[in-house]
């Protein structure tokens, strides 16, 4: 098990890698989440580095990403699976392109967290409403 802040920061690590290329909106995205939302008031911004690279590790082991979704699952109460799937959708919008390999782990996600696919829906567009440009 890991706390609920690493487990959040695991989603949002998991799909900006998801593709192979961390784009620098997908950092930014992932710093300002950890820096505003209230979910990580008690989390010390300068540990980020350090949980990605735990995030990494996990990946690298064999069935990691499996493993990495199960690990957030049970890491976080049922009230903030739909924190952690909404956090991954932001990483997804930042930079105003979604891959095939993030919208297959977006769905991986959503199952492993079992969002139901109406909630998914809504923060998914929630998401791409809020990285939209005139």
């Amino acid at each position: 098990m890991i706390d609920h802040h690493r487990a959040l920061i695991y989603a949002m690590v998991l799909t900006s890698a998801s593709d192979g290329n961390m784009t620098d909106a997908e950092l930014h995205a992932i710093g300002e989440n950890i820096r505003f939302l209230p979910v990580f008031a008690d989390f010390d911004p300068h540990k980020l580095p350090q949980v990605a690279g735990e995030c990494g590790e996990l990946l690298g082991a064999t069935d990691g990403l499996d493993a990495a979704i199960t690990m957030i699952k049970r890491s976080l109460p049922k009230s903030l699976r739909e924190t952690a799937y909404m956090l991954a959708c932001e990483v997804v919008a930042a930079d105003r392109t979604a891959s095939q390999e993030e919208l297959r782990l977006l769905e991986l996600l959503r199952h492993g967290l079992e969002v139901d696919r109406l909630t998914a829906a809504a923060l998914e567009r929630g998401a791409r409403a809020r990285y939209t440009v005139a």
